[in-house]
């Protein structure tokens, strides 16, 4: 029984998983306090094949992550579409001003490298195909100075 717990238990506790924030407002302050970048990424969980295999095979990675944990505050801008797993409505207001500010073509996913101040550095339209390794390595590169 106690192995049983312990195998369910300890992947949810130590998981390497990015932590996600939903509001860039935050995410803002976060950012210009400890001196990091803001990635931005619009997906639609529950219906956006390249947006689940954006989030499990490139940001849930381990090379990702390594660069996200030192250099990143990560915020999600979720669209989902089944009614089990809608937003509440404020979180789906706080996203649809992002979406107009940031991503007014409708994309999915679509991803943004953000100053501190929320000034975009660099854009991913889909599913970026290279891998984990060489968006995290790209990442990397263009946030050299923090």
């Amino acid at each position: 029984m106690k192995a049983l717990m312990l195998t369910i238990l300890f992947p949810l506790l130590f998981s390497t998983t990015p932590h996600w924030l939903n509001d860039l407002k935050q995410a803002k302050q976060i950012a210009q306090q400890e001196h990091k970048y803001i990635l931005l990424n619009f997906s639609g969980s529950d219906w956006c094949g390249p947006c689940i295999r954006m989030h499990q095979e490139v940001f849930n990675s381990d090379e990702f992550q390594k660069v996200a944990d030192k250099k990143l505050v990560m915020v999600n801008a979720d669209f989902p579409r089944l009614k089990k797993n809608q937003l509440p409505v404020s979180q789906q207001k706080i996203n649809d001003e992002l979406a107009e500010q940031y991503n007014t073509k409708g994309l999915f996913p679509f991803t943004l490298l953000l100053d501190e101040n929320g000034k975009v550095i660099k854009t991913w339209e889909g599913f970026y195909v290279n891998g984990s390794v060489e968006f995290s390595q790209l990442i990397n590169q263009l946030t050299i100075s923090k």
